[in-house]
């Protein structure tokens, strides 16, 4: 069988305040195109449907437009909740999922409810255990639920999750394909940069240990890196389809395309998505940013290396209107140590001037500025006394 593994989607998300609703409608709209094209059996989306917790209805009619469109080409549909959805928002809107042939799991049920079964069109039968992200607080709540004898409130969050895991893949068998879809941390996983540090610490992290060497693929998601984890089965995080901000401008956005049998090892592949639009970081004097090509679809982080002045940070957005970040950094004056001179006795002119002199932003146009909007402040103390 084949499957197409994403994961992190963070619908709705913004880039200081730009909405990228149309850049993941586009990419979104690549993935349907790779699992048409490819023939896929299965999607997995392994959590982080969306942004935030109260997406809006523009995010939301884009998440449940692209589960549809997926479920279209063929493919059997599994999604989970991740750490930044709204667990029981989504799990009300399984009965629509369900109608619509594809399986959605928001929250912690029982466990046979996060058992998925199915069979390909040629035959191969396959069996999904699904587990939404559970959180430290939940974490023993969640274990009674999947009625684990002794659910000790003293125990580790991994152990917790070890107990889920095995309770989920006991019935792993020999004669269909096993899988496991996840939105967790596992020891040895790298961070990609825009995940919430909170869930992705020491205390969160589980050893690849507690999957059992039967399962043919462990298709995980939480972590924004697409990577391979060692373990004792096939363990990948497919990466997110779109950076969500600076901290992965240098990774490629893409989806990991899968191909198991029940008694084949899973060979694993990434096919990036030339949708994502991508972001980059400058750096330079105004002259030598001027210099500097890059991807007009590219949202920028500008570092400018030169002391401020009026109007330096217009001239920067003006040079690049796709700047969602522009930062001048003054350099630093080699005289900075100079005891600062005495104010007591000078006028606020004299006293923004040597500011301006000791931050190193000496700037006339700035200078005049000032003594214009102190005027004007003064005019109308002086008027309304």
């Amino acid at each position: 069988m084949r499957i197409l593994h994403t994961s992190d989607w963070h619908v709705g998300v913004t880039l200081k305040g730009r909405s990228r609703l149309d850049e993941q409608r586009a990419v979104f709209g690549q993935i349907v195109q790779i699992a048409r094209d490819e023939h896929v059996d299965l999607v997995i989306v392994a959590g982080d449907l969306y942004d935030t917790a109260s997406p809006s209805s523009a995010a939301q009619k884009l998440l449940t437009t692209t589960l549809s469109a997926l479920r279209g080409t063929g493919a059997e549909v599994v999604a989970i909740a991740g750490n930044h959805d709204n667990g029981p928002a989504l799990e009300a809107l399984r009965a629509w999922a369900a109608a619509a042939g594809i399986h959605l799991r928001g929250r912690i049920g029982r466990a046979a409810d996060h058992l998925v079964t199915g069979e390909t069109a040629g035959g191969e039968r396959w069996r999904l255990a699904a587990l939404p992200f559970v959180s430290q607080r939940y974490a023993v709540r969640a274990a009674e639920l999947f009625e684990l004898s002794s659910a000790d409130t003293e125990s580790a969050y991994a152990d917790h999750l070890r107990r889920m895991v095995a309770a989920l893949s006991q019935g792993f068998g020999g004669d269909e394909v096993n899988l496991f879809c996840g939105h967790l941390t596992v020891v040895g996983g790298k961070v990609g940069g825009g995940e919430r540090e909170v869930h992705t610490v020491a205390d969160y992290a589980v050893p690849a240990a507690v999957f059992p060497a039967s399962t043919n693929y462990v298709a995980l998601g939480h972590l924004h890196k697409a990577q391979k984890i060692e373990g004792p089965c096939p363990i990948r995080y497919s990466g997110g389809p779109l950076a969500v901000d600076f901290g992965e401008e240098d990774h490629t956005p893409s989806v990991t395309l899968v191909d198991v049998t029940a008694d084949t090892p899973a060979r694993a592949r990434q096919v990036p998505l030339t949708e994502a639009v991508p972001l980059k970081t400058l750096r330079g004097t105004l002259e030598e940013l001027s210099e500097i090509e890059v991807d007009e679809r590219a949202w920028l982080r500008v570092f400018v290396t030169e002391p401020a002045r009026a109007g330096l940070r217009g001239e920067v957005a003006e040079l690049f209107p796709r700047a969602v970040q522009i930062h001048i950094d003054p350099v630093v004056r080699a005289d900075a140590a100079v005891p600062r001179q005495r104010r007591s006795g000078r006028s606020p002119g004299e006293l923004f001037d040597a500011y301006l002199a000791e931050s190193g932003h000496d700037d006339p146009a700035v200078a005049k500025l000032f003594a214009e909007l102190y005027e004007e402040t003064q005019t109308v103390a002086a008027e309304e006394s």
